[in-house]
């Protein structure tokens, strides 16, 4: 790990001297990599698939594992997304003259080196080495065992092709993926202060809070998505429908999936078994409160969806699979006031035509991204216009919600003078 930290940071250094047209030049030829190596990628992922379900992994952890053509060509395009965003490394941040003269710029710059920890997702292999990479960051990679042949092909595809077009401007080690598998590696890497700067863990809770409890270097983190969708009594209920499936249903793996569906009273009795009959016909599992049970069963009707009573430690779960928590409750101050209790300040949305209300969620709900009439599944780099995403964040200092490139720089200030001294 100290080889490794050492060489990210000489990396770094040589990172720093790239122009802008030299990164995209490169993530360019990533790109086109990445989708030439198609079949191969899926006959490695193939053999993570066998790993993964050896292990016992969740279907949601299997669908987050899994590569495909589709998945392949989203993450070249990803790679080209990235290529064409503006390079932030160099923007002027504030530009001031003090009263002797001395001219003093704030800029930004790369971080240095980051270190991503990860489960399962191979594409965050491509993501997150392309976001540092353009902001001139050098990239330690640790995933899991049970992705390990899928990363170490996209891994040593994007180096190969970034050294074939920049040659020996290209950092022998700009992105490094740790080939180890034990898990001390990970403590051990991540007390390296003098080499490391940030790590960004993306995976599971268990996996954030044992990075946490052990790092010594400055960790960026969501803990989990436990997400909500308020159907407020002023919603138009289709239009809250269509929401409530999106943000349930299009892909429930995610940490932006909704997990709980809160509904006023007022609209509870109409609303419920429309949305129920239509999250049934996925196959979505529903966990209600007492009031809404039998609405519930009302609207699944013949369908084999089961329902159940949620219990308490129902509404703090994220449960990355089809199942979601149902309760009615007395209007948008009782919603907020639940989203404050179970909610993990990751994505919550409310449906309305009220827009003070509206406006009265979006001050009080407390999280890294609050949306009013859309579905929480925005919550994402690339939704957000920031291409492939580093990962999101529900801190309250720094990095705040799907994190791009701006977030991985740092800056500097820049006095430029004509001989001042303090005297």
């Amino acid at each position: 790990m100290t080889g490794i930290g050492r060489q990210a940071r000489a990396a770094s250094r040589g990172l720093a001297l790239l122009d802008s047209a030299e990164k995209n030049r490169a993530l360019e030829a990533m790109a086109a990599a990445i989708e030439a190596s198609g079949p191969a990628l899926v006959a490695a992922n193939a053999l993570d698939l066998e790993v993964g379900r050896s292990l016992g992994l969740s279907s949601a952890m299997l669908d987050r594992l899994a590569l495909d053509p589709k998945r392949i060509a989203a993450m070249a395009d990803g790679l080209r997304e990235v290529a064409a965003l503006p390079d932030p490394v160099g923007r002027t941040l504030d530009d001031r003259t003090r009263p002797n003269g001395l001219r003093l710029r704030k800029v930004a710059v790369p971080i240095g080196v980051v270190v991503i920890i990860y489960e399962s997702r191979p594409n965050v292999t491509a993501e997150a080495a392309s976001l540092c990479f353009k902001t001139g960051n050098a990239t330690i990679l640790r995933g899991g065992k049970e992705a390990m042949n899928s990363n170490r092909l996209i891994a040593d595809t994007m180096v190969a092709a970034g050294r074939a077009v920049l040659g020996e401007r290209f950092p022998g080690h700009a992105v490094q993926l740790v080939s180890t598998t034990d898990r001390e590696a990970i403590p051990e890497l991540l007390s390296l202060t003098e080499y490391v700067d940030l790590c960004m863990p993306r995976g599971g809770e268990g996996l954030i809070r044992a990075v946490m409890a052990c790092s010594r270097v400055p960790v960026i983190k969501h803990y989990k998505g436990v997400c909500h969708v308020y159907v407020d009594r002023d919603a138009d209920l289709a239009k809250a429908e269509e929401i409530v499936f999106d943000a349930k249903c299009r892909r429930p793996s995610a940490c932006n999936a909704a997990e709980t569906l809160l509904v006023d009273r007022a609209v509870a009795g109409r609303f419920l078994p429309c949305v129920a009959s239509r999250l049934a016909s996925r196959n979505v599992e529903f966990h209600g409160d007492a009031e809404a049970l039998p609405l519930l069963r009302l609207g699944i009707g013949k369908q084999s969806s089961v329902t159940r009573e949620a219990t308490e430690a129902d509404y703090s779960t994220e449960y990355l699979e089809q199942t979601i928590n149902v309760r009615v409750v007395d209007g948008a101050a009782a919603a907020v006031e639940h989203i404050a209790r179970y909610g993990s300040n990751h994505s919550d949305a409310i449906v309305t035509e009220n827009a003070a209300t509206a406006d009265r969620f979006l001050r009080e709900v407390d999280s890294a991204a609050v949306y009013w009439n859309a579905s929480t599944r925005f919550t994402d780099g690339g939704e957000f216009g920031m291409g492939a995403e580093i990962g999101v964040s529900t801190d309250k200092v720094g990095a705040r919600g799907p994190m791009g490139l701006d977030e991985l720089c740092s800056y500097k200030w820049i006095g430029t003078g004509t001989g001042q001294v303090r005297g």
